[in-house]
């Protein structure tokens, strides 16, 4: 078994949350990736969100810090996930045929200033609001692909980051 460290930003603005279409795995999900060599968590789940969406965001912390300064602290994720994956590129790219799982660091997010810099350009990308993640109603990614739910992992957090936006 390979495992990979990776986050996840689920982005939220005015009581929607943003979702794209993964191509590999036919999956709605937010935004994430790989954690880079030299790169922190939090630095990878901002760079992750921008690159995907072109919105520069920052975190909706969960907990506030322990009282402590001696040493810098970290926002912990929102929680943990253990994801079997059924396509991953960088395994690929290591010459990896096994099967993977991706330790996942789930953050929730939010602008730092409007959605300047949103891709437009991404037709697979949806802004869902509660309703819509809650009825889970199949959503096409494209015409001539066949619609999907979100998987159950992804609505339920979706709903937890937007219930942090009221």
């Amino acid at each position: 078994m390979l495992r990979h460290l990776t986050v996840t930003g689920f982005l939220t603005h005015e009581g929607r949350v943003l979702l794209h279409w993964h191509q590999r795995n036919q999956l709605w999900l937010p935004m994430g990736g790989h954690i880079e060599p030299n790169e922190d968590p939090i630095e990878a789940v901002l760079r992750e969100v921008e690159e995907e969406s072109g919105v520069a965001a920052e975190l909706m912390p969960t907990v506030a810090p322990l009282a402590f300064a001696n040493i810098p602290q970290l926002p912990p994720p929102a929680t943990i996930l253990i994801a079997p994956v059924r396509s991953c590129g960088l395994a690929r790219r290591q010459g990896w045929d096994g099967p993977v799982e991706h330790i996942d660091l789930v953050y929730y997010c939010r602008p730092r200033a409007g959605l300047a810099g949103l891709r437009t350009d991404d037709a697979t990308m949806r802004w869902l609001d509660a309703t819509e993640v809650a009825a889970n109603a199949p959503v096409a990614p494209d015409p001539g692909v066949a619609a999907a739910v979100l998987p159950d992992d992804v609505r339920v957090l979706a709903l937890a980051a937007l219930a942090l936006t009221r």
